[in-house]
């Protein structure tokens, strides 16, 4: 199994439209158009789930650097999120309870 990144994409670009592209190349098993939580748009990236990893190899060869619907499509092979990224760091007093004077 190969995951793939899909960068620079167009706002209107679909999942659909994505599938199509990447199944030149090969058995796409799952398409994931990241949206904007609050909106609901597109972010303009996306990744690409495909079953054979020779398959995955040839679709990033063949468009990195393609235009799909007016852009240059930055394609590579998706990098796993590093182990724990993110939250909200140390703590910073979310939650933090206060202690009573003690007079």
């Amino acid at each position: 199994m190969k995951n793939i990144f899909v960068g620079n994409l167009d706002f209107a670009a679909t999942d659909s439209s994505l599938r199509a592209m990447f199944e030149r190349y090969g058995t796409v098993d799952r398409v994931n158009l990241v949206t904007d939580r609050d909106t609901g748009r597109s972010r303009g990236f996306a990744f690409v789930e495909m079953s054979n990893t020779e398959e995955g190899d040839r679709a990033i060869a063949g468009l990195n650097g393609a235009d799909f619907e007016g852009r240059a499509l930055n394609v590579n092979e998706a990098r796993p999120k590093p182990q724990g990224g993110g939250g909200r760091g140390n703590g910073g007093g979310f939650g933090r309870q206060r202690r009573e004077p003690r007079w």
